[in-house]
């Protein structure tokens, strides 16, 4: 019974390494700030995260680095909570597990492209608008003459 639990503890541990590094976080605020918040505004989208060679030979192009085709990164989707001065506690990752399974694209391409699936996950507190102070009257400056 032993080898058998050994067996199912490796392959556990196994899966859950790979799977952590599935995910990486873009944005994190660690100090979450609570005062003046008026929503919350938080969504998900699947986005194509797709690479190609940076020498586009088939078979060569296993060995050879790939370069993404889109470039997944946090600001447009914090931009639909508001701008970036209202938007506060935010949150952004990707998640990269779709990638797998569609790691047979890099095969049927000969290593030239990798499509990639990936779901990115938003979250932000907007913060209201800040009252503007009234203009300051500046009627006692006028020429005044003595």
């Amino acid at each position: 019974m032993q080898p058998f639990s050994s067996k199912v503890i490796a392959y556990l541990l196994s899966v859950t390494l790979l799977l952590s590094s599935c995910t990486s976080t873009l944005v994190r605020d660690d100090v979450k700030r609570m005062v003046g918040v008026e929503g919350h505004c938080s969504g998900s989208e699947w986005v194509d995260d797709s690479s190609i060679a940076v020498l586009p030979v088939p078979i060569v192009a296993f060995l050879t680095p790939h370069i993404d085709l889109r470039d997944v990164s946090s600001e447009p989707y914090l931009n639909r909570c508001g701008a970036s001065t209202r938007v506060v506690n935010r949150e952004v990752s990707v998640n990269r597990l779709a990638c797998m399974p569609a790691g047979l694209t890099r095969i049927i391409t000969l290593g030239v492209w990798q499509w990639c699936p990936a779901h990115v996950t938003w979250s932000a507190d907007v913060l209201a608008d800040m009252p503007r102070p009234a203009p300051v009257s500046t009627n006692d400056s006028k020429n005044h003459k003595s």
